[in-house]
């Protein structure tokens, strides 16, 4: 603690009473002054848009604060088809197929020709190895994006690739074979129905 002899008390306190009435001029209070060098402070009511954080998050690997944000997002701004492609995608990205199918699916109810839900579908159907209906969600993808996405065209090149491969390998697991010897070296398959 700090002692002051008296005449030093009386000289504070003489300022004191001189400038109290001028502080009580300056504008203060919350707002701050528009010439201010310091960082303006956030305004009441006014948020940051959940969408916005929620794609932020998403790039920061944060998919369970970026889920929160997409979720006040839709209470703000309603289900739009950004908002609902936006939780199918960081519900895929979580690995939780079935809700991020129902998202998905449900964006492309609120807009038939939104690409990016369109593709996140597919390599979720592809993700459950419903290849077909991954084909043609994927060539859905890129008829709307017009073959612009080198990504959607990968995921359609994948998807069909798969699809025929499944095709062969279904006629092929059917037919059992045989192995037949013919002369010297000599090998012949035949199938067996």
């Amino acid at each position: 603690m700090r002692f002051f002899p008296r005449g030093q008390l009386l000289a504070a306190l003489a300022a004191s009473l001189v400038l109290a009435p001028l502080a009580a001029c300056s504008p203060g209070g919350l707002s701050a002054s528009k010439d201010s060098p310091y960082a303006p402070g956030t305004a009441r009511g006014e948020g940051v848009d959940g969408l916005l954080v929620g794609h932020r998050l998403v790039e920061a690997g944060e998919y369970e604060l970026a889920l929160k944000a997409y979720y006040r997002a839709a209470a703000k701004q309603g289900a739009t088809v950004d908002v609902l492609s936006a939780i199918g995608s960081t519900d895929l990205k979580l690995g939780r197929l079935g809700q991020a199918e129902q998202m998905l699916r449900r964006a492309l109810e609120e807009d038939q020709t939104f690409v990016p839900a369109w593709n996140n579908l597919g390599v979720v159907l592809m993700e459950q190895n419903k290849t077909a209906e991954a084909a043609r969600t994927f060539q859905t993808a890129f008829a709307l994006d017009s073959g612009q996405s080198d990504a959607i065209r990968e995921n359609l090149r994948l998807a069909l690739a798969k699809v025929k491969k499944s095709a062969y390998s279904e006629r092929t697991e059917d037919k059992q074979f045989t192995l037949v010897r013919r002369g010297q070296g000599e090998y012949l398959l035949l199938t067996r129905q």
